[in-house]
């Protein structure tokens, strides 16, 4: 064969194969993915609860650690909102006279029930901004669905509520508060607010992840929120002493920080304007805001699961 007959036979060749493919094509040819990249929204939910053995042992683990250098170990998980419920006590209702008309065996249990619920959101969100940056670690060494974390977290605020509800009841027949078939909806209204919470620790996962400094800010925001949710006073009271309209006090108590917290007063608080029946709206609120909360924020973090711990 001649030189000239064997340049044409090289040239004539196919080219090797995949030589005119981009790298998405080649990798689809030999069936590869992108690492990390984001799955459908329903294996996303299967993958989720598939680690539902890990999230609750995580939450445990975190939940025995938390505490594990203080002498008193997770006595602190309740002697810590009761001794701020102490202070407030001193402040706003002594102090300040902030107990809008409610004389102590009413007004101890109104003020504990506040400052222990708006402690289990208030720690939901907390945990959600740090769970991501907090555990990077673990996000960059194994693949797991990343909302894990701030449920799991939110879980363990859960079992420290469960600590706090025992000295809740505690305070309450104290005060001469007793048991009633109202005390059952308390299990509903934990559930709904679990629910809410973990909507928010998602929301506030995905802001954290991106800006690391939020967990900087958050306590500042989540003090004004306790302010202005009725935590520490009746917010209709303190209202009505500045003559302002009554659908001001009205918003102020839809917002479900405070609407859990009425829920659960009514339900456990049998003396004074706490003690009967609560409009029946509070519990499409809450039920609402629960819903929304955990879709919206469910959602809002799974679409940006791909870009958690790549920075």
């Amino acid at each position: 064969m001649s030189e000239t007959t064997h340049e044409r036979a090289t040239s004539a060749a196919p080219p090797p194969p995949g030589e005119n493919l981009s790298a998405a094509e080649l990798a689809a040819r030999h069936g590869l993915a992108v690492s990390g990249a984001r799955p459908s929204l329903p294996a996303y939910v299967r993958q989720l609860w598939g680690r539902r053995h890990f999230i609750l042992s995580f939450s445990q683990a975190k939940l025995t650690a938390q505490y594990s250098q203080a002498k008193m170990g997770q006595v602190w998980q309740v002697l810590t909102p009761l001794l701020n419920a102490a202070v407030y006590l001193l402040i706003f209702g002594i102090l300040l006279g902030g107990r809008g008309g409610m004389d102590m065996p009413e007004y101890i249990p109104f003020l504990v029930i506040g400052v222990f619920l708006f402690t289990f959101t208030q720690q939901s969100v907390m945990a959600g901004v740090k769970s991501i940056p907090g555990n990077i670690g673990l996000v960059r060494a194994l693949h797991f669905p990343r909302a894990s974390l701030p449920i799991s977290f939110v879980l363990q605020q859960l079992q420290q509520l469960m600590f706090s509800t025992v000295v809740i009841l505690v305070v309450l027949i104290g005060f001469g508060h007793y048991p009633s078939w109202t005390w059952l909806l308390v299990v509903p209204t934990l559930l709904l607010q679990l629910v809410f919470n973990s909507g928010l620790a998602l929301v506030f996962a995905r802001w954290g992840a991106a800006v690391p400094d939020l967990a900087q800010l958050m306590p500042f925001v989540l003090r004004t929120a306790m302010y202005g949710s009725g935590v520490l006073f009746p917010i209709g009271h303190i209202l009505a002493d500045r003559d302002w309209p009554g659908w001001i006090a009205d918003v102020a108590l839809a917002n479900p920080i405070s609407v859990y917290m009425e829920l659960f007063r009514h339900a456990t608080i049998t003396d004074g304007p706490h003690h009967g029946g609560l409009a029946g709206y509070f519990w499409l609120l809450a039920v609402g805001y629960a819903l929304l909360a955990f879709a919206a924020g469910f959602v809002y973090f799974w679409k940006a699961e791909e870009r958690y711990g790549r920075g």
